[in-house]
C-alpha cells in the first residue's frame, strides 16, 4: 500500500495549497449538498454530512457558506441539484482507476472523463470493471513522530481498528466504515493528533508502476482531481516513494 498511501497523503497536502485558492470550496459544497439530501441536516445522525463539515472547516470555509449548502441540499433554498455518478478504468500500465462525480450534467461530464482517460494513455471501462478490485474502509493517518508505535495499536484495536500500516512518515490506521467514528473519536480521546481522516476505497491489490508509465498515470490522476465535477479518485498503483516525491513536485 506504500504508493497509495503516500499519494494520499501528498493530495491532502495539495488540497491545502488548493484551499487557500479557492478551489476546494466548490467540491465541499457540492459534497455537503448531496450529503444532506440524502441523509438530513443534522451531522449528528448524518456521517457523511459530518465528515464534510469538518473538512469545510479544515480549509476555514466560512460558516455561512456551509449552512447554505446543507440548505440547498435539503431544498430549503434554491440552487442547482447534483446527481451521483462513478467511472471506471484503466490507466498507463493497466492500474485501475475508480472515480467519484457529482455533477449537474452528466453528458458534459462523461465526455470530459473520457477525453482527460485518452489523453494520457487510459480508457474507461463498463460499470463494475474495476470497482471489485477497491475495498470501501475508513482510512486514519497518524504521524510516527511523538507517537508510541505500541500504545496506538493497542488504542485503534481495542476500539474496533481492523489493522494498523506502518509507513515511511506515518501509522496508516485502517477500519470497516462502521467503526471509523469509534476509531476516531479513540484517538482524539487520547490527544493522538490525526493528520487525515476518511472513508476511502483502498485496492485489493496494486500495480507495480515505473518510468514513463508511472509518470503518465499521475499526470492522469492530477488532470483527473482538477476536474471541477470530480469528487475523488482512486487508483491500485505502487510506485516507490522515491519516485512519487519526485514526480510529485
Amino acid at each position: 500500500m506504500s504508493g497509495h498511501s503516500k499519494w494520499h497523503s501528498i493530495k491532502h497536502k495539495k488540497m491545502a495549497m488548493d484551499a487557500r485558492k479557492g478551489k476546494i470550496f466548490t467540491k465541499i459544497i457540492r459534497e455537503m449538498m448531496i450529503a444532506a439530501k440524502m441523509g438530513g441536516p443534522n451531522p449528528d445522525t448524518n456521517p457523511r454530512l459530518r465528515m464534510a463539515i469538518e473538512k469545510a472547516k479544515s480549509v476555514n470555509m466560512p460558516n455561512e457558506n456551509i449552512q447554505r449548502a446543507i440548505r440547498r441540499g435539503t431544498g430549503e433554498e434554491g440552487g442547482v441539484s447534483y446527481e451521483q455518478v462513478t467511472y471506471e478504468g484503466f490507466g498507463p500500465g493497466g492500474v485501475a482507476i475508480f472515480v467519484e462525480v457529482l455533477t449537474d450534467n452528466k453528458n458534459r461530464s462523461a465526455s470530459e472523463i473520457r477525453s482527460i482517460f485518452s489523453r494520457h494513455n487510459g480508457n474507461l471501462g463498463g460499470a463494475g470493471s474495476v470497482s471489485w478490485i477497491f475495498e470501501r474502509k475508513g482510512l486514519i493517518s497518524v504521524k510516527k513522530e511523538g507517537v508510541d508505535e505500541d500504545k496506538l495499536m493497542g488504542i485503534v484495536l481495542d476500539s474496533g481498528a481492523e489493522d494498523m500500516r506502518t509507513e515511511k512518515d506515518t501509522y496508516d490506521v485502517i477500519t470497516n466504515v462502521e467503526n471509523f467514528e469509534s476509531v476516531k473519536e479513540a484517538l482524539e480521546k487520547n490527544n493522538i493528533p490525526i493528520e487525515n481522516a476518511s472513508i476511502t476505497y483502498i485496492p485489493k491489490n496494486t500495480v507495480k508502476l515505473e518510468g514513463k508509465d508511472a509518470e503518465q498515470l499521475l499526470k492522469l490522476l492530477d488532470e483527473l482531481e482538477e476536474s471541477e465535477d470530480v469528487q475523488n479518485v482512486y487508483a491500485n498503483f505502487d510506485i516507490s516513494d522515491e519516485l512519487l516525491e519526485k514526480i510529485s513536485k
